[in-house]
């Protein structure tokens, strides 16, 4: 339920340059606007299901984007219905849509794989546990070549230069004199890439931990204080506890961020959520409208 100050669930992340959307409940072209972001630049929209909170704000960016000269595909990737959902969206609202929405269903949510690629990252979906097919999603980036050290190419004979380039790149180069040298030779051990997961809407799933272990950022549902575990379980939602306890079995996980929460919680209550939340993980904090978190590279 929307209310003053707090909007439906909708998570941007934005990597250099491209903005990508998880969820996108109502009001969220409101949000995204509040942060002056370019829509043309939203490369993809995952949906976690098909539940109104959670997809209603699509009609509003879809016409929103054909005002502002969009020229590249608008992916929207989610659970069975909502290539329905978007196609009879367009065809009631007989919407002015003046460039390409590629909508792609995941054919079985129960199933966890790669939803999305591209360049070096990719999206992948896990299985979830709600009223109706619901998943998550992990965003990860490939990994790194390790760092470069010009001292040791210099020793190896490799000229400052374009070979310099190749070798950061992960290809072998051939000098002059013969001789092959290849990037183990100048570079330290391959890095990590950043990784970002969300879940929403969703009972305690055990699985799920494997699918966001390492995560820099876990944005996940703690809908419930612990005392309300019963009515959690019911709904098939989750306490701040479970979303604490999942990101704690995952291991490697950076931070935890809460969202989702219902709304019999006021301001002041949301506390509650965090305390019960820190006490299996210390590492948690509150999602907040507007909030905006930085996930700098690994050294």
């Amino acid at each position: 339920m929307p209310l003053p100050g707090r909007f439906l669930t909708s998570v941007l992340l934005r990597r250099e340059g491209e903005l990508f959307l998880f969820d996108c409940g109502e009001g969220t072209q409101v949000s995204l606007r509040s942060l002056n972001l370019k829509w043309k630049k939203i490369t993809a929209i995952f949906i976690s299901h098909t539940h109104a909170d959670h997809i209603t704000g699509l009609p509003g960016i879809l016409m929103l984007s054909s005002q502002v000269d969009r020229e590249e595909p608008l992916y929207i990737i989610g659970p069975p219905k909502i290539r329905e959902f978007v196609e009879l969206s367009r065809k009631v609202l007989d919407m002015y849509i003046n460039y390409e929405i590629v909508v792609e269903e995941i054919e079985n949510p129960a199933q966890a794989g790669e939803v999305f690629r591209r360049g070096e990252f990719c999206v992948k979906s896990f299985p979830l546990r709600h009223t109706k097919p619901c998943v998550g999603y992990a965003f990860t980036e490939d990994m790194r070549p390790g760092v470069f050290f010009p001292e040791k190419a210099l020793e190896q004979g490799v000229p400052r230069g374009p070979l310099w380039s190749r070798l950061q790149a992960g290809e072998d180069v051939a000098l002059e004199d013969g001789r092959t040298v290849k990037p183990g030779d100048v570079l330290g051990p391959p890095r990590t890439g950043r990784k970002f997961s969300f879940i929403t809407d969703s009972l305690y799933v055990e699985s799920a931990a494997a699918h966001v272990r390492d995560s820099d950022i876990l944005v996940c549902e703690g809908m419930f204080a612990k005392d309300m575990e019963e009515s959690a379980k019911e709904k098939r939602h989750m306490t701040s506890q479970q979303a604490a306890a999942l990101a704690k079995k995952a291991g490697g996980v950076g931070k935890l961020g809460l969202i989702h929460y219902s709304p019999r919680y006021m301001e002041r209550d949301l506390k509650q959520l965090l305390r019960e939340a820190r006490e299996i993980f210390p590492d948690t904090f509150l999602t907040r409208d507007g909030q905006t978190l930085s996930m700098p590279n690994p050294d």
